[in-house]
């Protein structure tokens, strides 16, 4: 046998009888009067600590979840300062407007509500202003998507990537409704490119394809994307159209 695994034997054996030892002495320990009272306090001290420790545990998870339902408020929060902020930034210019109302004085006539004239848009072809877009998913909509589905995706990376997605359509389409003389090399090339990718079945119906997803936005096609995809086509924002060796996505 290896002189260091005797060693080792031999110390294990003796920290063994070290313990018996101990264990014999203490054996009787609660038969001694002088000590008994002692034994009875530090008793008495043990179940103190462990309601005391079963009281700060209680209070940790409570704090705990008080944290979690602060921090789901201020998603919530979040989410409603941005909603009423695009709400803001996208009032109709159109809404009618009344005159200050003063106090009616005997003999006077009323006050006549004013309606202010919408102001006219700047001109557009008529083709363009009718460029199909996605409507943002609702927190309702998400709550209800299956959670294989969401995985770790947030309610605010679907929408972002939506919005990703309307440039993508927004910017194809602007190029399609423009006057061919209008157009340098670059949208000529991918004009063709547009008609190219056009079905009978795509008549009428607002679509992109990976490519346009790639010149027109920083998002990356990905596994992940297509992870975001399925949650689209869940909230029916978008579906998929094959031919030609390629998928086309049409708006909904």
């Amino acid at each position: 046998m290896d002189p260091l695994d005797l060693d080792d034997l031999c110390s294990h054996v003796h920290s063994k009888i070290s313990v018996i030892k101990k264990t014999l002495q203490l054996r009787h320990i609660g038969q001694d009067p002088s000590l008994g009272s002692v034994l009875s306090k530090v008793a008495q001290e043990l179940q103190l600590l462990c309601e005391l420790l079963n009281k700060v545990e209680t209070e940790v998870h409570r704090q705990e979840t008080i944290a979690k339902s602060l921090k789901e408020l201020q998603a919530t929060l979040e989410r409603d300062v941005k909603e009423a902020s695009h709400l803001n930034d996208n009032i109709p210019p159109h809404l009618p407007k009344k005159c200050p109302t003063s106090n009616s004085v005997p003999g006077e006539e009323p006050p006549v509500e004013v309606k202010v004239a919408a102001p006219e848009p700047a001109k557009k072809s008529v083709r363009e202003k009718h460029i199909k877009e996605m409507e943002l998913i609702t927190v309702q909509e998400f709550a209800n998507v299956p959670a294989y589905m969401k995985n770790r995706l947030t309610y605010e990376q679907i929408n972002h990537l939506i919005e990703e997605l309307n440039k993508a359509v927004v910017s194809k389409y602007k190029i399609m409704h423009q006057p061919l003389k209008s157009l340098n090399n670059i949208a000529r090339k991918q004009l063709g490119r547009f008609k190219e990718e056009e079905t009978s079945d795509t008549k009428g119906q607002f679509f992109m394809v990976e490519q346009d997803i790639k010149e027109f936005t920083q998002v990356k096609v990905d596994k992940r994307f297509h992870g975001m995809l399925s949650i689209l086509r869940h909230c029916h924002r978008l579906r998929e159209l094959r031919g030609k060796g390629m998928v086309r996505y049409v708006i909904c």
